[in-house]
């Protein structure tokens, strides 16, 4: 759904404010459309979470611990270790650390929604401590996300923040998913296969519609194949100059000539 309303926003902002949308950009929100298609058509089945009680079973598989750990250890030592460090020079540094930590925050929104829809059919959820903590660690994982990715772009191009966030971050969302809603065990392989192919689309797509986003296009960017009309054309040109060229050489020695004869009958 990101990467359709990313396309759906590059359209948008071509025809309502008067942004230029080159042929990269076309080509590149065809193929994310087309990748999305793919993946959901193909998405997996997660399982059924409908209470607080089975998403704390979730969040208490050992998977999802070492998983939970892992992502927060990295995202302190991109912090604290290589910010400082490469922060300014590597894009990838503060698009890490949003993209782990939103991972999180998914998952802290799937548990949220579950309380909000046991909270309206009556069931006491305020009296509960995991939706609490769910919405601590929700307003924290946001807060770290809104922080660096501002820092991000404060220091690199937005076209070159903007599909490397999201290509990391519906990585890690995927594997987060995976892990925790065992998504992916009861995926026959074309499902597998159309999932992989579709997200692969929606990163060329993205890369396409950003990475050549400032860049205009011209004829002389086709490659040699297709500039073969203009090479005829301009070979052509070349031939007819010297050609005329050709014929005014003969012009020009016969009145040095004639110049150097009458001096010379001058002179005697």
């Amino acid at each position: 759904l990101g990467f359709f309303l990313l396309s759906f926003s590059a359209v948008l902002s071509s025809t309502f404010l008067n942004e230029q949308l080159n042929v990269h950009g076309k080509i590149g929100c065809i193929l994310s459309i087309l990748g999305s298609t793919v993946m959901v058509i193909h998405a997996p089945q997660e399982e059924e979470v409908s209470s607080l009680e089975s998403m704390a079973e979730k969040l208490k598989d050992p998977g999802f611990i070492v998983f939970a750990v892992c992502v927060l250890v990295s995202s302190l030592l991109l912090i604290f270790v290589a910010g400082p460090r490469y922060g300014q020079s590597n894009v990838l540094v503060y698009v890490l650390v949003c993209s782990a930590i939103g991972s999180l925050s998914v998952s802290c929104v799937k548990g949220l929604g579950i309380a909000l829809k046991e909270l309206f059919s009556g069931k006491p959820v305020l009296k509960e401590p995991l939706g609490w903590v769910l919405l601590v660690c929700l307003v924290i994982c946001i807060s770290v996300q809104i922080n660096y990715l501002n820092k991000a772009l404060d220091v690199f191009n937005t076209s070159v923040v903007t599909p490397v966030y999201y290509v990391l971050f519906t990585t890690s969302v995927m594997m987060c998913s995976a892990i925790l809603f065992k998504e992916w065990q009861h995926m026959v392989l074309d499902n597998i296969i159309g999932t992989i192919s579709g997200f692969l689309t929606i990163v060329s797509g993205i890369f396409l519609l950003h990475a050549f986003r400032d860049m205009p296009f011209t004829p002389d960017l086709l490659p040699l194949f297709l500039q073969q009309g203009r090479t005829d054309l301009h070979a052509s040109w070349r031939s007819a100059d010297r050609h005329q060229s050709c014929q005014h050489q003969p012009l020009l020695p016969s009145e040095d000539k004639g110049s150097q004869s009458a001096e010379e009958e001058e002179e005697e």
